[in-house]
């Protein structure tokens, strides 16, 4: 891989782990407890996984430069992803069984404060 490519992969994953720490934090301004970060299975990865109440959050987070294209940067195919990782999560933890569960998006937009859209995905 090219030295430029790799700087600017880098780069993202910087960016990404950012992002990510910006609505981390968000939401637990809003009441929830973060129970994962960063999970990673075979079949997919979720950024956070989040609860409030009884309800368990399967949390996308996306930074773009515009909000419309937060908002369409997660293909359907990768929302099915996150949610065969999060049954394959929840499975081990017979705690959340009895738990609601939603997929929700938090977009972050530079100068913005974090956008949270829950229920942003259906199954």
């Amino acid at each position: 891989m090219p030295r430029v490519e790799r700087r600017q992969r880098k780069a993202a994953e910087r960016r990404g782990r950012r992002s990510e720490r910006i609505a981390e934090l968000w939401l637990m301004l809003k009441g929830y407890q973060i129970l994962a970060r960063r999970v990673r299975l075979p079949m997919g990865e979720i950024d956070l996984i989040a609860r409030r109440s009884q309800v368990l959050a399967f949390v996308e987070v996306k930074q773009r430069k515009s909000l419309a294209l937060a908002q369409d940067a997660v293909s359907e195919l990768a929302w099915r992803r996150i949610s065969a990782a999060a049954a394959t999560w929840a499975a081990r933890r017979n705690d959340l069984v009895t738990l609601t569960w939603r997929y929700d998006l938090v977009a972050i937009v530079e100068g913005q404060r974090p956008h949270h859209f829950r229920d942003y995905w259906r199954p």
